[in-house]
C-alpha cells in the first residue's frame, strides 16, 4: 500500500532525471543589474517632467555616462539641447559647471592659471571651470583651435597639466558639448583629434507635432516654475561608480567582438570613405553596447546593441570622400551599407 501511495503521488512527467533539467531552464542574470535598471528608469522619469519626447537623446546620454564617455550634441537652436544637458546633470548628485565658448576665450579661461600670491611670493594654481564633475560646454565650435586643444588632455586622460604639475579630475567626469550645425559665421570646425575623443555625436531633431503640442501644454501648466527646481537628483556618485563597474561586467562573446571589429575594419577600406574608424572607435562601440544591454536589464550583448551604438559612435569619426560628399551622401548612409554587407552573428 505504501509503495502504491508513493507511485500515485509521483508526477509522471517529472522523474529524477528530468527535474534538474527543468530547473536549469530558469535563466538568471549572472550580473545583478536590477538596481541599475531601476535607477535609470527613475532618471528618465525625472527628465520627463520637463523634456517632452527626445527618448533616444536621453538614452544616449545615459549610455555615455555609464560608458565613461563624453558627448557632442548637435542640433539647431531652440530644441532644448542645453536645457536637457543641464537637467541631466541635475539628476546626478555631482558638481556642475557651464562654460560658454566664445571667439575670445583663452585656454587659461577653461583650465585655470597660476597666480602670484603676494603674501607668500609663490605662484598658486587657480582652477578653471573645467574642474567639475559634469561640464557643459555651450557652442564648442565658437572657440578657436588653441582653446579647443586645451580640452584634449582633460577629455582623454582626466587630468590637466599646468607648469609641469598634474591635476587629476575628481570622478565622475563628463563633458557635454553642444554645437549648431547651421550657423557657420564666427565658428571653427572641431579637429578630427578632438572629435575622436567624444564617445557619441548625438543629432537632435525637431519634435513631432504631437510632442510640440505637449511642449506647449507643459510650458503653459508650469507657469513661473523653473525647470531646474522641478527635477530631483536620483543617482549619487557612489552609485554611479558601482553602476559603471557593473556595466563593465556585462558579457560579450567573441563572435560579437568579431562583428564589431569587422564593421569598423570595413570603414577603413570602403571606397566611399576618406577616413575610417580607429581602434578607439571599436572600443567605444563595445563599451556603449555593454551599457545598452545593462540599462535593458541584460548581462550579455546582442547584435542589436551593436547596431544601436554604431551610428552615434561612428558618424563623427568617418570622413566621406570628396566625390561622395558632393553627391550629398552622409556617413550614416555608408554605415548602413557596411551593416548590410556584414553577416550578423548567430
Amino acid at each position: 500500500m505504501e509503495n502504491e501511495e508513493i507511485k500515485n503521488n509521483t508526477n509522471p512527467e517529472q522523474t529524477p532525471e528530468t527535474a534538474p533539467q527543468e530547473q536549469n531552464l530558469s535563466f538568471q542574470n549572472r550580473v545583478d543589474l536590477s538596481e541599475l535598471q531601476q535607477s535609470v528608469e527613475k532618471l528618465k522619469a525625472e527628465l520627463a517632467k520637463i523634456i517632452v519626447g527626445q527618448q533616444d537623446f536621453i538614452e544616449l546620454l545615459i549610455v555615455s555616462l555609464l560608458s565613461n564617455g563624453h558627448v557632442l550634441i548637435e542640433g539647431v537652436p531652440g530644441i532644448a539641447k542645453t536645457v536637457t544637458a543641464k537637467l541631466f546633470a541635475k539628476t546626478l548628485k555631482t558638481d556642475f559647471n557651464r562654460i560658454q565658448f566664445t571667439p575670445d576665450l583663452m585656454p587659461s579661461d577653461v583650465l585655470g592659471t597660476s597666480v602670484l600670491n603676494m603674501k607668500t611670493s609663490d605662484f598658486e594654481f587657480k582652477k578653471g571651470p573645467i574642474f567639475s564633475n559634469m561640464v557643459l560646454i555651450d557652442e564648442i565650435n565658437r572657440a578657436p583651435a588653441k582653446t579647443q586643444a586645451a580640452l584634449f588632455e582633460v577629455m582623454e586622460e582626466r587630468q590637466v597639466t599646468i607648469d609641469g604639475i598634474r591635476y587629476p579630475m575628481d570622478p565622475p567626469f563628463m563633458v557635454l558639448a553642444t554645437q549648431n550645425p547651421v550657423e557657420q559665421e564666427g565658428t571653427y570646425a572641431l579637429p578630427e583629434a578632438q572629435l575622436d575623443r567624444f564617445l557619441f555625436k548625438i543629432k537632435v531633431d525637431y519634435p513631432t507635432l504631437e510632442d510640440e503640442i505637449n511642449i506647449l501644454k507643459t510650458h503653459h501648466e508650469r507657469k513661473t516654475a523653473k525647470p531646474l527646481e522641478m527635477v530631483d537628483s536620483v543617482i549619487t556618485p557612489k552609485q554611479l561608480l558601482e553602476f559603471k563597474e557593473k556595466t563593465q561586467e556585462v558579457i560579450i562573446e567573441e563572435k560579437i567582438l568579431g562583428y564589431i571589429a569587422e564593421i569598423v575594419t570595413k570603414t577603413r577600406t570602403h571606397p566611399h570613405l576618406y577616413l575610417g574608424g580607429s581602434p578607439r572607435a571599436s572600443i567605444a562601440v563595445m563599451n556603449a553596447s555593454k551599457a545598452f544591454a545593462a540599462i535593458n536589464g541584460r548581462d550579455f550583448v546582442t547584435p542589436e546593441d551593436i547596431k544601436k551604438s554604431l551610428f552615434p559612435v561612428l558618424r563623427h569619426r568617418l570622413i566621406l570622400s570628396p566625390e561622395r560628399e558632393m553627391e550629398g551622401m552622409t556617413t550614416e548612409n555608408v554605415i548602413e551599407m557596411i551593416l548590410q554587407s556584414v553577416e550578423i552573428p548567430r
